[in-house]
């Protein structure tokens, strides 16, 4: 959030800025001298809370002794901290200018007060001084402790300042190849031909700031030997380190402030060679808008406990978040990952019992469930349709001819073949009625692919024709045919629910009370097994006629039926017992997972929202279901009270006022903090990762993510630099990452390029 500072006559807001903003205090006495120290008489009437939430001032009104640093990403005041730099004289330079922050004039009484006060805080003082002296030279230690803790406030050298200047030009750079995405290295070794030294970007950075007269690191390359890197791989990590753990810290404190929050994980991804989980969190910000953002990487474990491990200690540790405060967790995973997310997610729940286990708003419900099925050729298939469509997505011309050939066939149904054209041209495969249209699909991609690879007017490239080749001959499969069909017609009866739970926010309420529904339909199937496989395998097996594919069984299955005459085994019962029977099964039991009582008992408090209560002809009982929330309240004694009042509110609305539809419109109601009860239970509900980021403006860091992976080669991706590429615009210090970096890795007596590393002179 932007934060402008309270004082008169500054301008400062918080970004972009390297200044610390900090809040004012809410004990009341030193509350009230910031307050007379700023000379704006529209705070006076202003109480401690108010002030403290929506009021800072900046690092540049304070001594420099008044700011310390208690870690190494954090800066804070002393407690006694008091705002005395002040410019309370500029503003009479132009007499006209209108100033939003009016400064109070005072009269002679008042000055008089003021210098009176001053000069009774000096005698006090006084005789502090002389006990803290008198103390100190009885007990030496007790002197050398002192000075090591004010150590940080002495003055600086001439050789520490430019010490400092040249490690934030480096800083600097680094921070800028990040947010626009330039890797470090630029070239491989193996592709300089030998003899010939090129610099990897950032040496050619350094090199350019040089050159356009930058002194301080002038200054330390001439004195560096002529051989030696000017800053090296070593420091280079460190630095990087640091800048990710300042831009981290930001968001975090953020989380930290409004409490509650939801970790949610994305598709597993290479990182320079090794797999990465990208993690994100949800939470309500200051202004209350609900926020999806970035946090980081962690490395991905094939063992699932020592993940589970990982994934908390990380959290906890080195994030510094408080799993107490969790309240709810999704993982969207590819497949093969689905069963040791589960792992994590329980693991959590048994320490965190309030952290549910949701689905994520951003993936639909069926797709969410087809990447759960514990079936080798599910799998497969949703590999291949993933890869058949981004195939398509490599090229317009590659679209265009997808586009000619669904134009021939459906040219006796022009609006359906206009249809998959549009379809097409998005990501299709994450929507909630994939399968369906990968069946109507299916004729159209396989002559597309098939035309591609065996085009004679060589207008593809061979890469191009080989990967036509390859992808026609997946989905040409028989056990291919077989798979998607199947998926088709189970996770038809899950379609429309999923649907609704990434509607509006009355859809997700009554979506939850449609899961008994489900569920029946879904255990009928699984009863009635037989009946319903003999019509999707006959589906599968006329596609498969349609396209003139060869009905037969997978080739390792065959392979071990060689020799054993007793096996009376047919494709029907094959597909039956090895696909149909446990898609079936795992669906049932993954929605009963998904959807505990503790997750339906947060999606039946949605009847909080006035649009669902309307509905509902304010009929509700949401303190039945409020309970698991109890905790959070400020005042759970009053909360049935509130409720009712909460109720009368909008029955007894006036007819112009409409009923807020969702949560974000109910915690931006001028009046929501008369109802502190019902204000956080909603802030928690919203956070819940099941429920969508209603304003697309706050939900950056998914998009950040998936466009950083995007424009980024495997080899040349690096978790810092994506997190700051990722989060460009969050506020950072420099000076904090300079000092961070000085008390880490230096001492007063080492230079910067000390960590340089040797290189050939060329």
């Amino acid at each position: 959030m932007l934060n402008f500072c309270a004082a008169s006559n500054c301008r400062r807001k918080s970004r972009p800025s390297d200044v610390a903003f900090f809040r004012f205090p809410r004990d009341p006495a030193r509350c009230q001298k910031w307050v007379e120290n700023c000379r704006r008489a529209d705070l006076e009437d202003k109480t401690p809370d108010q002030l403290n939430k929506h009021y800072r001032l900046c690092a540049k009104h304070f001594e420099t002794s008044m700011i310390c640093r208690t870690s190494p990403y954090r800066t804070v005041l002393r407690d006694n901290a008091i705002p005395t730099i002040f410019d309370l004289t500029s503003h009479l330079n132009n007499p006209h200018s209108r100033h939003r922050k009016r400064i109070k004039e005072l009269s002679e009484d008042e000055i008089r007060t003021l210098k009176q006060k001053k000069i009774d805080e000096t005698s006090e003082q006084e005789p502090k001084h002389k006990e803290i002296n008198n103390s100190n030279a009885q007990n030496p230690s007790a002197e050398e402790g002192g000075e090591e803790q004010d150590e940080d406030i002495l003055p600086l050298t001439l050789e520490e300042k430019e010490n400092k200047e040249y490690l934030k030009s480096l800083f600097e750079i680094l921070i800028l190849m990040g947010k626009q995405n330039i890797p470090l290295d630029g070239h491989e070794t193996d592709e300089i031909p030998e003899g010939l030294f090129t610099p990897d970007n950032f040496q050619a950075l350094l090199e350019c700031r040089i050159n356009s007269g930058e002194e301080v690191l002038r200054k330390c390359f001439e004195t560096t030997a002529v051989n030696t890197l000017f800053c090296s791989k070593t420091q280079q990590k460190q630095m990087l380190d640091i800048c990710e753990s300042c831009i981290r810290e930001e968001t975090l404190r953020e989380v930290r402030d409004s409490h509650f929050f939801s970790i949610i994980t994305d598709d597993v991804v290479d990182i320079a060679g090794e797999e990465h989980l990208p993690v994100l969190v949800r939470f309500v910000d200051e202004s209350h808008n609900l926020r999806e953002e970035f946090v980081g990487f962690l490395p991905y474990e094939a063992d699932a406990e020592i993940l589970a491990v990982k994934f908390h200690t990380t959290i906890t540790e080195k994030w510094g978040l408080n799993m107490e405060y969790c309240r709810g967790q999704a993982y969207i995973v590819s497949s093969g990952f689905s069963s040791k997310m589960k792992v994590v997610a329980s693991r959590l729940l048994e320490k965190y019992p309030q952290a549910v286990s949701t689905l994520c708003s951003s993936c639909a419900l069926n797709m969410w469930l087809a990447k759960s099925v514990p079936v080798v050729g599910v799998s497969v298939a949703l590999g291949t349709i993933e890869e058949v469509c981004s195939f398509f997505h490599r090229s317009p011309q590659l679209l265009l001819e997808l586009d000619n050939v669904i134009s021939v066939l459906f040219q006796n149904n022009e609006e359906k073949g206009k249809e998959l054209k549009e379809i097409c041209h998005s990501q299709w495969t994450g929507r909630h009625d994939a399968f369906e249209i990968l069946v109507d699909l299916l004729q159209a991609l396989v002559l597309c692919l098939d035309g591609i690879n065996s085009d004679t007017n060589i207008r593809w490239n061979n890469y191009i024709a080989g990967r036509a080749f390859v992808l026609c001959s997946a989905v040409t499969d028989f056990d291919f045919i077989v798979t998607i069909v199947v998926l088709k017609n189970v996770l038809s009866f899950t379609r429309a629910f999923g649907k609704n739970l990434q509607g509006q926010t009355s859809d997700v309420f009554f979506a939850a009370s449609s899961l008994t529904a489900v569920l029946h339909s879904l255990n009928e199937v699984m009863e009635n097994i037989e009946v319903y496989h003999e019509f999707w395998f006959e589906e599968a097996t006329n596609l498969a006629t349609k396209l003139d594919i060869q009905m037969k069984l997978p080739g390792k299955f065959r392979r071990a039926q060689q020799g054993n005459l007793e096996s009376q085994l047919t494709s029907e019962s094959y597909y039956k017992e090895t696909l149909s029977v446990p898609t079936v099964e795992h669906i049932i039991q993954e929605l009963k997972d998904i959807f505990s009582e503790q997750h339906l008992k947060a999606l039946k408090c949605l009847s909080l929202v006035p649009s669902v209560m309307g509905q509902l002809k304010f009929n509700t009982s949401e303190e039945h279901h409020a309970d698991m929330y109890r905790s959070d309240l400020p005042n759970p004694d009053t909360l049935s009270a509130e409720l009712h009042c909460w109720r009368i509110k909008w029955k007894h609305r006036g007819k112009d006022i409409e009923l807020p539809s969702t949560i974000y419109e109910a915690l931006h109601l001028p009046d929501i903090k008369f109802f502190p009860n019902v204000y956080a239970l909603l802030k928690v509900l919203c956070i819940l990762p099941v429920m969508k980021v209603e304003n697309e403006r706050y939900e950056n860091g998914r998009k950040r993510l998936k466009a950083y992976l995007r424009n980024t080669l495997t080899d040349q991706r690096s978790s810092n630099l994506a997190l700051l590429n990722i989060n460009f615009d969050i506020k950072h210090d420099l000076d904090l990452m300079v000092d961070t970096y000085i008390k880490l890795y230096t001492t007063k007596s080492e230079l910067p390029t000390d960590n340089s590393e040797t290189i050939e002179n060329t």
